[in-house]
């Protein structure tokens, strides 16, 4: 199951007009193949709730539905990945039972956290942050295009997702530097209108990727 293209992370951000579910309805609607659920805020209750919404509307667009950190609550949304962070559990302490039904997404910073995650067994590998964020918190400045090329180059086959401060003007050279994939939150989310901030976004990205 491929998860290159535009990553849409919903969230539970109370900054957002919208809860993580309708975000998720709506970046699916404009195309998003893979919708990722991040939640800061929430009970496990809560997130349950909301990852059985989304896992609904991704399974009927076709799309994937990854977790963020959490492998147990993946598996109890029936989501296709997990995406874990360095101060979550690595790939590798995972249970046999989610790594069997989980694909894995692994963030990274900088060149060695990179180096170990491309022999974790991962699906995929995010970097970043690119730009910079304002969308989370985040101990990291800006990385740069110069960077992602040598992570792109560092991982080999492994697709590179790349995150942090990425929008539509920003997504063709994002692309260009050989990132496969892109992770965008405020660009959606904080969108006036987020299916057409979606649709936008994909459509450049098969553009650019054309």
């Amino acid at each position: 199951m491929s998860y290159l293209g535009v990553h849409v992370l919903v969230d539970d951000d109370p900054r957002w007009s919208l809860d993580p579910v309708a975000q998720a309805r709506a970046a699916t609607a404009g195309g998003a193949p893979v919708i990722q659920l991040r939640a800061k805020h929430a009970t496990d209750r809560e997130v349950v709730g909301w990852g059985r919404e989304i896992r609904k509307c991704t399974g009927d667009a076709n799309a994937r539905f990854v977790m963020n950190d959490r492998f147990d609550l993946a598996l109890a949304c029936e989501a296709d990945a997990v995406h874990l962070g360095q101060d979550d559990l690595a790939p590798g302490d995972l249970p046999e039972q989610a790594r069997a039904l989980l694909a894995i997404g692994r963030s990274t910073h900088d060149v060695e956290q990179a180096k170990r995650a491309v022999g974790e067994g991962i699906d995929y590998l995010a970097y970043g942050p690119l730009f910079g964020t304002t969308s989370k918190e985040s101990p990291y400045d800006a990385r740069g295009l110069e960077a992602l090329r040598e992570i792109v180059s560092l991982a080999g086959a492994l697709p590179v997702v790349a995150i942090g401060g990425i929008d539509e003007a920003r997504l063709a050279i994002t692309l260009e530097a050989g990132a496969r994939g892109v992770a965008v939150i405020s660009a959606v989310v904080g969108a006036q209108d987020p299916e057409a901030a979606t649709r936008a976004l994909v459509d450049h990205a098969a553009w650019s990727s054309a």
